[in-house]
C-alpha cells in the first residue's frame, strides 16, 4: 500500500513538471527594432524639392498649390 502512494505521488510531481513545461515556457521569440532614420528638412528645402516636382511636371499646378500651402502652414509662417 505504502509503495503504491509512493509511486502515485512521484507520478503525479513528474507529471506536474511536465505539464508546467509546456504551458507558457519554452522558446521566446526576440524581435530587434530597426532604428528610424527621420529626416528633417526646412521649409525652404521642402519648397524647393516641391517646385522641382512641379516644374518636372511629376505634380499639377493644383497639387502644387495645396502642398505648397500645406509645407508653409506646417511650418507656422503664414
Amino acid at each position: 500500500m505504502k509503495g503504491s502512494r509512493m509511486a502515485s505521488a512521484v507520478v503525479m510531481v513528474v507529471l506536474g513538471a511536465t505539464l508546467s513545461g509546456c504551458c507558457g515556457g519554452g522558446k521566446q521569440e526576440v524581435i530587434e527594432k530597426t532604428p528610424v532614420k527621420v529626416e528633417t528638412k526646412s521649409t525652404g528645402e521642402q519648397l524647393m524639392d516641391l517646385q522641382k516636382a512641379y516644374e518636372s511636371g511629376a505634380i499639377t499646378e493644383k497639387e502644387y498649390n495645396k502642398m505648397r500651402q500645406d509645407i508653409i502652414d506646417k511650418s507656422g509662417n503664414k
